[in-house]
């Protein structure tokens, strides 16, 4: 392992979901530097040096490199945090696995879809229309639709809507947020989910995982919550030669030789693949489902890209994204506006056994936010040795789990697990 010090890596991010990788750096001896726009952070507090400048401040980030004789730079779990780091590493001449030529292939939505389309590769129809958009500019489309922003993250601004006019009348909203006043409307999928994560390795890209995303309606125009990701995919023998054959193309149109490689797609049987979106970063809040299902550490992955590469030779050279345990996040939502005050249920359940991990976010009386800081109100990971008995103890938890507020009001929205045939199986 690398000498005590040798290198200088800033770490881009530091909240929860950095811990494991600014610890890890810290073991291998790197003196680690985090950034972004969080002052006061837990992943600051662990790091050798922390700055608190927002990430999309791009040069005075690279200026700060140069100062700190930064050799290094890597972040994910977030398109926002990738697409800084790559204008970043381009700024302050560091390695990155992607460029700023490409980026719009990964970050705007439009062009993305048009690439999807001429690789031949499957995706939610869709329309790009302004404000005063003409009243035949979504014919062809099967309603209902989602309308997102072309340059947003995170869910920003997403709805579902159900006609034209509706789509006028929340483009305000839709586009808030977003430096481009356009929006991408695009026909809702009732497909079954899926994330996949991989590494591109000398231009060919290994799978690390594929995972069946389940959501839960909860009405209006809001789009459905994530509510449980399991890995591995009660589909994986039908997804997985199609998907990889998918990523495979989109590598080699982007240039991408090396680096992270997500991919959200949507499968119905005898109808195929039609992917949502493409994204240069491992996916968040989740990742940690990789090491308890198959053995393979995410961090480790990160660190050994910027200063140890040739050693992922040997990683891909057995690795199998065919788990031989099962494993799965079970988010839990918020209602905004509403405080959490008790939770005897939420910590109770994290006692139970197959936990792996529990994470409550709010403290006592803190207001839930949507788009702040806290991604979830609470999160569990949890383990075992089949899908059956995942399924089992995930659907205790929904029964059970609760967080109320002053008033006793229930906090949360209630989860529902994924329905499937009866004959799907790993």
């Amino acid at each position: 392992m690398t000498g005590f010090q040798t290198h200088r890596l800033l770490i881009l991010g530091s909240l929860r979901e950095f811990l494991q990788l600014i610890a890890m750096s810290k073991r291998r001896g790197y003196y680690t530097i985090v950034c972004d726009g969080y002052p006061g952070s837990e992943g600051k507090k662990l790091a050798d040096k922390a700055y608190d400048i927002p990430v999309d401040h791009t040069d005075e980030i690279a200026a700060m490199c140069r100062a700190e004789q930064v050799d290094g730079i890597i972040t994910s779990f977030s398109d926002f945090l990738f697409e800084c780091m790559v204008k970043i590493a381009e700024k302050a001449g560091l390695k990155c696995y992607f460029d700023t030529r490409s980026l719009p292939l990964y970050r705007n939505k439009a062009q993305m879809k048009a690439m999807l389309a001429g690789l031949g590769i499957s995706t939610p129809a869709c329309r790009v229309v302004g404000e005063t958009f003409p009243d035949n500019a979504l014919d062809g489309l099967r309603f209902p639709v989602v309308a997102k922003p072309l340059d947003k993250y995170g869910s920003r601004g997403v709805e579902v809507l159900h006609s034209p006019q509706e789509v006028r009348e929340r483009f305000a909203y839709t586009c808030a947020t977003s430096g481009i006043k356009k929006v991408l409307v695009e026909e809702y999928n009732d497909g079954y989910e899926f994330n996949m994560m991989t590494w591109v390795l000398h231009g060919k890209v290994q799978v690390i995982s594929i995972a069946d995303r389940e959501k839960t309606p909860i009405g209006g125009r809001k789009i459905p919550i994530s509510t449980r990701n399991v890995y591995p995919s009660r589909f994986m023998s039908d997804v997985y030669e199609e998907a990889l054959g998918i990523l495979q193309k989109v590598a080699g149109y982007t240039g991408q030789r090396s680096g992270a490689l997500s991919m959200q797609f949507f499968w119905k049987p005898g109808v195929g693949i039609s992917v949502c979106e493409v994204a240069g970063r491992f996916l968040g809040y989740e990742h940690e489902l990789v090491e308890y299902a198959g053995g393979l550490n995410i961090e480790k992955l990160l660190l050994d890209y910027v200063y140890e590469e040739d050693a992922l030779d040997d990683v891909f050279r057995s690795y199998s994204p065919f788990f031989p345990k099962t494993s799965a996040a079970l988010y839990f939502h918020g209602k905004p506006g509403m405080r959490a005050v008790s939770w005897p249920a939420a910590k109770e359940l994290a006692e139970l056994p197959g936990v792996k991990e529990t994470w409550l976010f709010y403290r006592e009386g803190e207001e839930v936010v949507l788009h702040g800081p806290n991604p979830y109100a609470a999160r569990y990971y949890i383990t075992g040795a089949t899908r059956e008995e995942i399924d089992a103890l995930t659907e205790y938890f929904f029964r059970r789990m609760s967080i109320t507020d002053a008033d006793g009001r229930e906090v949360l929205y209630q989860n529902q697990i994924g329905s499937y045939p009866k004959d799907a199986q790993i």
